[in-house]
């Protein structure tokens, strides 16, 4: 299984992004997929998960409201949208698959449950 993520870009604050994960692999509509985000100087902090079925979604409580995530099995693909954009969102986005099956949200907002990882993309908003 191998994970793309693209979309990142220095942006204002107030403004929107559209991330999107693509991957490759033959049971994409099996897989939870997640989203993390590692700022300098901070631990890395998950954003968004959602479950193989598309209709469970889980998000921090910082982005709640703002982002939305949701997959495309078709394309094989996860987009992460991102609205109203704050200096604190800052960060590389990395996007994450989940093959067991879980749709639990103790487990896909946990970054030990993804076993594959993919490079991340560098979302900047300036203020």
């Amino acid at each position: 299984v191998q994970l793309q993520a693209s979309g990142g870009g220095l942006v204002q604050a107030g403004d929107s992004l559209r991330l999107s994960c693509a991957v490759s692999g033959r049971r994409f509509s099996a897989y939870g997929i997640g989203w993390f985000r590692l700022a300098p100087g901070k631990e890395r902090e998950f954003v968004a998960a959602i479950g193989w079925s598309g209709t469970v979604t889980y998000y921090a409580d910082s982005v709640k409201g703002r982002f939305t995530i949701s997959r495309d099995n078709a394309k094989t693909t996860v987009y992460l949208q991102m609205n109203s954009l704050e200096p604190e969102d800052t960060a590389v986005y990395a996007c994450a698959a989940e093959v067991d099956g879980t749709e639990l949200g103790h487990r896909l907002r946990d970054p030990d449950s993804y076993e594959y990882w993919g490079q991340g993309t560098q979302v900047t908003v300036s203020s």
